[in-house]
């Protein structure tokens, strides 16, 4: 028996856009590449010769009325994933979104309400909680080889790490914020999920902006625009306290005076901890009245779960979402209070 194939679109054609979406939904044999869209109609025609898609827009909405599509990708600036991915819902299209959510946790909520009404699916693209390592970790812990985590660190520290200085992703009005909206929503993520993803009940944080006039300090591979504009942070430091009674120490920086970049996950646990720090998984714990270290044997061409993979299984047979919206709204509302917090300058206690 033939199965239909999901028509797919993308919307955005950044190098996220080629590097992650179309590089992983190209594989999948239920998807069928349909067509792409960008206000930049070159960038579009590039993606579409590369990856042999016919139909190339650059107006979302003629895409979305005409072309009949079961689920699509939005990778465009913060600030349009709420209409983008609104409308498409309205469309009865699943939408596979990119993190953020949306630029803050008002415009989640109307993501998730959106969904609600049209039945339809929406992924955040949390890809870091895909790792065979991070998985790996998470399957330990619900078998409870840590037993109750009480304190996490979370960190990404980059030496030069700008995404283009001047760009959109410098410009609070497109970006929401800056490094703490960008990679913290990351590896703050991740720390909470593998913790269970309990309430906060205060945050508190500081932000710092030293490096917008820095003409060196760009991300390879990123351009920047030296008169363009850059009144985010590029580093944040905070603290939460959660409603079980642990707590997690977070920082983020796309610039700083380091040795070298670095992605943590630290777990304190009251029968193990473990680290995942640059993409190496360690577990620490006790045996026979004895410390021991212990490093998982990992294969480096498998891969437990496909984030692409998966949002189509579990919108061809009802599976669960390992990253759902709601899940967005989460990370957005704590993203959203440790903003006032680094404004007022205090911490803010949440109901």
């Amino acid at each position: 028996m033939t199965i239909r194939k999901l028509r797919y679109g993308i919307i955005g054609a950044g190098s996220n856009a080629e590097r992650k979406h179309l590089n992983n939904y190209m594989n999948i044999p239920n998807v069928e590449l349909v067509s792409i869209c960008d206000v930049n109609i070159e960038s579009a025609n590039r993606l579409a010769n590369k990856y042999n898609i016919t139909n190339i827009y650059n107006d979302y909405m003629e895409m979305l009325v005409n072309e009949e599509l079961d689920l699509i990708s939005v990778c465009t600036p913060n600030y349009t994933h709420e209409e983008i991915t609104i409308q498409a819902l309205m469309q009865g299209i699943h939408v596979h979104c990119e993190k953020p959510l949306a630029v803050n946790a008002d415009s989640a909520k109307k993501i998730v309400e959106a969904k609600n009404k049209s039945g339809k699916l929406v992924m955040v693209g949390l890809n870091n909680r895909f790792t065979k390592e991070a998985l790996t970790l998470k399957s330990f812990i619900d078998r409870g080889c840590l037993g109750e985590i009480y304190r996490a660190k979370a960190g990404w520290s980059r030496r030069s790490g700008i995404p283009g200085r001047g760009t959109w992703f410098t410009n609070k009005d497109f970006a929401g914020g800056g490094v703490m909206i960008d990679l913290g929503v990351h590896y703050l993520d991740l720390a909470l999920y593998l913790m269970g993803m309990p309430n906060p009940t205060y945050v508190t944080g500081s932000t710092y902006n030293h490096f917008n006039n820095s003409t060196n300090r760009n991300r390879n591979g990123y351009r920047g625009n030296l008169n363009g504009v850059f009144d985010v942070e590029d580093t944040a430091i905070g603290f939460m306290g959660l409603n079980n009674g642990a707590s997690v120490q977070f920082e983020f920086s796309w610039a700083s005076n380091i040795e070298k970049d670095v992605t943590k996950i630290e777990l304190l646990g009251t029968k193990g901890g473990a680290s995942l720090i640059n993409g190496e998984l360690k577990i620490y714990s006790e045996i026979a009245d004895t410390c021991v270290n212990i490093t998982p044997i990992l294969d480096s061409t498998s891969h437990l779960m496909n984030e692409f993979d998966h949002f189509v299984q579990c919108i061809l047979h009802g599976e669960e979402l390992i990253s759902p919206a709601e899940h967005g709204v989460y990370m957005m509302e704590i993203i959203d209070q440790f903003y006032e917090s680094a404004i007022r300058k205090e911490p803010i206690h949440l109901s």
